[in-house]
């Protein structure tokens, strides 16, 4: 069992920098994907970015390629989501993800608001 616990969002002004961290209580495998998903209102939820733990290969969402970067550190069991250049758009709820590549098994935490002004 893994459990999750997201931080570090808040209110941005457009062009700004949040970096939101997620720490997993258990022990997270080299067969995990961890990632970031969000939801803005009355829209369905979408993948940011997540990161292969045994590779360290990245995948971003086109929207986000150039301004998010994420990261781990398997040390702490914490996932990063570096996010810059901040635009309206990007306010949402942000989700931390974590999968198990070989039986898919996934996790998640309880969202963290992020919210940008124009």
């Amino acid at each position: 069992q893994v459990q999750l616990v997201e931080s570090g969002g808040g209110l941005v002004q457009a062009g700004g920098s949040l970096r939101l961290s997620c720490a997993a209580s258990g022990r997270i495998a080299s067969t995990y994907v961890l990632g970031w998903f969000r939801q803005a209102p009355g829209k369905e939820r979408e993948f940011v970015a997540n990161i292969t733990q045994s590779t360290g290969t990245t995948r971003y969402a086109n929207s986000v390629k150039g301004r998010f970067t994420i990261s781990s550190d398997n040390t702490k069991n914490t996932v990063y989501l570096q996010m810059n250049s901040l635009k309206p758009e990007d306010t949402a709820v942000y989700y931390c993800n974590v999968r198990n590549l070989i039986s898919q098994i996934e996790y998640w935490g309880q969202g963290t608001q992020v919210t940008v002004s124009s």
